[in-house]
């Protein structure tokens, strides 16, 4: 073979190695996957994540790359989604939800994974503990299954006329029967009727606040859901639409103008995923990083949009807020 041609042949196979492959000879490339979402409707936990990631020295980018994976919101692309990671050899997977975890540990035993999910990892078999995961997981855990008792009966406060209370939730998400069995317990209690809406697409998502509408339900709320968290702008602006009273699980709702929310901040549980991935591209193991716990629950209140609806927030509510928007 010519010089020239074995030069040429070269080059070519070099435009053909996949940008991954190529990059992990330079810098460390790691994986973003998840069921729902889009590089969009994610902006919110991605700037969590670059923020934690920075803190360790690593800039996307600089001297980082991320090979990012969305699933549409079909759980049998998963499979393929990560296997395709698995070939580009990631140096470590950053996994959505439990459906995206789950998909990921299957996939490998070796490459590092972080996750972010809202129950209890052991349930779900991603780890052996929460103190010592051992495998190759690790991540953070939101609890926020456990909040629905507490955000009903904080949301039935706020708007005790309710007499029924929507309950939203993605059945496409393994701990929403969890959630669901919560809100059915505590709604006695608060003195109310839940009404159970499923939606796992944009569509389902406008229909049930249609459904809400034709029902006359007095107010919603929004589980914590990995699709839910990444549509906040239409949930946010299907409430005004419709003049529903909302609580969510996130504090960014209510920042993007939504009435009143009960759990962690999805920027802040995204830096921590962020900071941990970093010391693991550092060489600490998965198996030796506990799983990090949520401790810093907050109640957010927005006045602008409270008074919008025709809302009195009462006065106790107002005390116990971490953080009240006007």
């Amino acid at each position: 073979m010519k010089r020239r041609a074995f030069i040429t042949l070269l080059g070519s196979a070099a435009a053909a190695w996949p940008l991954a492959a190529r990059a992990q000879q330079t810098m460390p490339v790691i994986g973003y996957l998840n069921l729902g979402g889009s590089p969009e409707s994610d902006a919110v936990r991605l700037t969590g994540l670059r923020r934690g990631l920075n803190q360790t020295g690593y800039v996307e980018g600089r001297n980082l790359l991320i090979e990012y994976r969305w699933a549409g919101n079909q759980v049998g692309r998963l499979s393929a989604l990560v296997s395709d990671l698995v070939q580009l050899q990631v140096s470590a997977i950053l996994a959505v939800g439990v459906p995206s975890a789950l998909a990921a540990k299957a996939a490998t035993t070796s490459i590092p994974i972080v996750f972010s999910v809202g129950a209890d990892p052991v349930r779900f078999g991603l780890v052996a503990s929460l103190n010592r995961p051992g495998g190759n997981l690790t991540g953070f855990n939101a609890y926020s299954n456990e909040f629905g008792a507490k955000g009903l009966a904080l949301l039935h406060e706020l708007v005790p006329s309710a007499a029924t209370i929507g309950f939203l939730k993605n059945p496409n998400n393994p701990i929403s029967e969890l959630m669901t069995r919560d809100a059915l317990a505590a709604a006695p209690v608060a003195g109310v009727n839940v009404q159970i809406l499923k939606a796992s697409t944009d569509r389902e998502i406008d229909a049930a606040f249609v459904s809400l509408v034709q029902a006359r339900t007095g107010a919603l709320f929004v589980s914590g859901d990995f699709l839910f968290n990444s549509r906040i702008e239409q949930i946010v602006a299907l409430a005004a639409r419709y003049a529903i009273p909302t609580m969510y699980a996130l504090p960014e709702f209510v920042v993007a103008g939504g009435l009143i929310s009960y759990g962690t901040s999805l920027t802040e549980d995204w830096r921590q995923i962020g900071l941990y991935t970093g010391r693991i591209l550092k060489g600490e193991k998965p198996a030796d990083l506990p799983v990090i716990q949520a401790t810093k629950i907050q109640l957010i209140i927005n006045l602008k949009t409270a008074k919008a609806l025709g809302l009195q927030i009462p006065d106790r509510l107002l005390a116990l807020a971490d953080e009240v928007i006007e």
